[in-house]
């Protein structure tokens, strides 16, 4: 189900499917707080392209990937702020993790598989895997299972917008835009124009679970 985008008045709390790091589900979820603005996801995704840029001496031999979904969006926005900064444009690519995820009996039975393209070997390149939100871990894991079973990279190294902590396996960003503190019966909502009509980071809470 595709994440509602709030203009004006704020109708009634209504279902939403989720399917976050760790978190899979239907329930209500009310908006609690805003973590960033456009104008700071902007901010956020610059500054972390320069970081980019700075740890790997250049551009030479690095190529993006985004995860399905809104890691893909967030992934080509870096790409372009990258090829402003260094004149040239990087190979990026996108990566589907949902059949190496460990949670997948928890899925519907006909789970939703994304496009997976990624239009470079990717043996002895530095991989930029860009994520939304890192919270338990297990989606960089399935995403790195997933990269294993494509070639073996020199280096890969993790930029995520949001780290909310709660970390369940030893995986950590390389760079990240915000670390924002949260309870684990909080949401946070990764929200980016091309999918959700507006670009926020929210934090919802969770209400009553939905009938399905």
């Amino acid at each position: 189900m595709k994440l509602s985008v709030f203009r004006g008045s704020r109708p009634s709390p209504r279902p939403r499917s989720f399917f976050y790091d760790g978190e899979v589900g239907e329930m209500m979820l009310r908006e609690k707080a805003k973590v960033l603005s456009s104008e700071e996801m902007e901010r956020a995704l610059k500054r972390m392209a320069h970081e980019i840029v700075e740890r790997n001496g250049g551009l030479d031999r690095v190529v993006l990937v985004g995860i399905q979904r809104r890691g893909v969006f967030l992934g080509r926005r870096l790409m372009e702020y990258l090829r402003t900064i260094e004149e040239t444009k990087l190979p990026s690519g996108e990566l589907d993790i949902t059949l190496y995820r460990d949670d997948l009996t928890l899925l519907h039975d006909q789970p939703v598989v994304h496009s997976t393209s990624i239009p470079v070997d990717i043996n002895g390149m530095k991989v930029v895997l860009v994520d939304d939100v890192i919270y338990t871990g297990r989606t960089i894991r399935a995403a790195l299972d997933a990269l294993m079973d494509m070639g073996r990279p020199q280096a890969v190294q993790l930029a995520v917008l949001i780290d909310r902590g709660h970390r369940e396996l030893p995986i950590h960003p390389d760079y990240q835009g915000r670390l924002v503190p949260t309870s684990k019966s909080e949401i946070v909502e990764v929200r980016v124009l091309e999918y959700d009509g507006a670009d926020e980071v929210v934090i919802c809470e969770q209400g009553e679970s939905a009938d399905v």
